[in-house]
Parts: structure tokens; C-alpha cells; sequence
């Protein structure tokens, strides 16, 4: 257990713990990666591989704003780079296989990563969980669905994006100070350091591939105060 200078556990005054969803308690950007490389493949008579991911990811950063997170928004961003990596010549037979690759995509059944439930079920006994999560709404729900896992949370928030002020809003809606809420997840960006900016805790659960857009420069994290294990399970040994 991880101990305070007073040789107390530092988790001790957690009322909430919060759960990110995609590849924290499932896998989601595998599935990604796979869409990527058939939509290379598609594309590769106008352009290599590398360069189709390039402009991909280009338009789907633009496009945040507008579709935010999820599938749907990731389908509209391949449609356009299909369009403009083409200069607009590419067939009607190849957008149809880009919506193909799309309905693939919402389709996928929900593989719950090792571990996942026996933490969820020993820790809803102890403490109100939630589920924080980005994402298309429609497609979350779904997934928690299909998971089996909705019967562990108190409170499900799809979030637009995960900033500090984000939390924030969370955390007063929750009515509970930032010292008394515990997040876990797999993203730097989103899961972790905006926790540690507000001053909550934050156990991150690395996960074996992460979007380009969620990676931080090693000089972000340094002296930032967090917990990193390997496994979710690992989290039971510091939570009492």
C-alpha cells in the first residue's frame, strides 16, 4: 500500500474513484489502428501509407472541434482525407468501404481487458465509483452496455473533452473536494495530469498503444505526482 510520511495509505480520504473507459476497462485504440490500416490500403494508389496516415490524422485533429471524439467523427475525418488525398477523384465503391470500415468499428464486441471487473466489483464495496469517459455518447452507452460493467457505477460522464476545468465541473457536481476523488486511466493527458493539476489523485494504467494526439513529452510529466502500474489488479494493493 502506498504510504504518506505519517505512514498512512495517501488514499485513505477517497469518497469517488473514477474509471476512464476506452483502454483502461476495455480495448478501443487497437480498433483504431486496425481502421487506419485498411483505410491506407484503400488510398495507397494516391498516396503511401505513411503519408495517408499524415493527413489523416491532420484532418481529425482540425476536426475535434467540430465532431469531438469517437467513431462517427473518425469516419467524417476519413471521408475527407479520402477526398482530398484523391483531389477528389476517389469512387463512390471506396467511400462506401470507408463507411464499411466505420460500421466495422461501432460494431466490435466490447473485450473487457484482464482484471477489469474483479477491481470494479471489490472497489463498489467500498467507495462510489464513476465512469469518465470521452467519446461519442451514443456509442458509450452502448459499450457499457454490452460490457456488463453498468451495475458498478454511480455516475456515468461522457465527457467533451477532459481538461482541468472539466474535472473541475465533475468533480462540483459530485459535491466532493478534488483530495477526496481518485481517477485511473491509461492517458497522460486525459486520465492523469489534469487530476494532478487540481490537486486529486491519479493512478495511471498504461495500455500497450496510445493515439498519437493523447502522448506527452516525458519534461510534462516530470515531478508530477502520480502512480503507475503495470495492471489494473495492482490498483487493489494501494486502495483499502
Amino acid at each position: 500500500m502506498e504510504l504518506n510520511c505519517h505512514g498512512e495509505s495517501m488514499y485513505k480520504n477517497i469518497k469517488v474513484i473514477g474509471f476512464d473507459a476506452d483502454d483502461t476497462l476495455w480495448v478501443n485504440e487497437t480498433f483504431f489502428r486496425e481502421a487506419e490500416l485498411k483505410f491506407g490500403q484503400l488510398m495507397q494508389g494516391f498516396e503511401t501509407i505513411n503519408q495517408v496516415d499524415q493527413e489523416l490524422f491532420k484532418i481529425e485533429i482540425s476536426n475535434l472541434p467540430i465532431y469531438g471524439y469517437g467513431i462517427k467523427g473518425f469516419i467524417l475525418s476519413m471521408m475527407e482525407a479520402a477526398l482530398e488525398l484523391s483531389n477528389y477523384q476517389v469512387t463512390p465503391q471506396t467511400m462506401q468501404s470507408i463507411v464499411d470500415i466505420g460500421k466495422e468499428m461501432l460494431n466490435k464486441p466490447v473485450e473487457l481487458l484482464d482484471g477489469v471487473e474483479e477491481v470494479l466489483n471489490q472497489l463498489s464495496k467500498t467507495h462510489r465509483l464513476i465512469l469518465a469517459t470521452k467519446g461519442d455518447l451514443l456509442d458509450q452507452e452502448r459499450k457499457l452496455e454490452k460490457s456488463g460493467l453498468i451495475k458498478y457505477f454511480h455516475h456515468i460522464e461522457v465527457m467533451s473533452d477532459k481538461r482541468s476545468c472539466d474535472y473541475q465541473k465533475l468533480l462540483n457536481h459530485l459535491d466532493i473536494e478534488p483530495q477526496q476523488f481518485l481517477m485511473i486511466g491509461n492517458s497522460l493527458k486525459s486520465d492523469i495530469l489534469p487530476l494532478v493539476e487540481i490537486g486529486a489523485y491519479a493512478i495511471h494504467v498504461p495500455f500497450h498503444t496510445t493515439w498519437q494526439h493523447e502522448q506527452v513529452c516525458p519534461t510534462t510529466i516530470k515531478g508530477k505526482n502520480y502512480q503507475t502500474v503495470n495492471a489494473i489488479l495492482e490498483i487493489l494493493k494501494f486502495i483499502k
